[in-house]
């Protein structure tokens, strides 16, 4: 019981050494978001891509410790990179549409 205690606690510390934000697609109350509001949402959702993509860099000191300390750790946090990347791209593709809906 011990060591598969110790086996997740691992497992939970590494997955969360995982850095970068993964945001959500289509939030609840994006079609109530005026157009200024939109642009708002968009300069975030790149903003945290800007992160997702920063964060993919060997040379960062939480890539390089994940390398030094625990290998699966550093393919983790590229799994967790690949994923906030695209959420982040989709959000801002999502936002994107509904201005021109409401031709902003």
């Amino acid at each position: 019981m011990k060591k598969l205690f110790s086996i997740l606690s691992l497992f939970l510390f590494c997955y969360s050494c995982a850095t970068p934000t993964v945001i959500n697609v289509i939030e609840p109350n994006d079609n109530k978001l005026n157009c200024e509001e939109l642009s708002a949402e968009i300069t975030v959702a790149n903003k945290y891509a800007d992160e997702a993509q920063e964060a993919k860099k060997m040379g960062k000191p939480h890539n390089i410790g994940a390398l030094l300390f625990f290998l699966p750790g550093a393919g983790v946090t590229m799994k967790n990179v690949e994923e906030a990347a695209k959420a982040a791209q989709d959000r801002a593709l999502h936002l994107n549409r509904l201005k021109e809906k409401k031709d902003c």
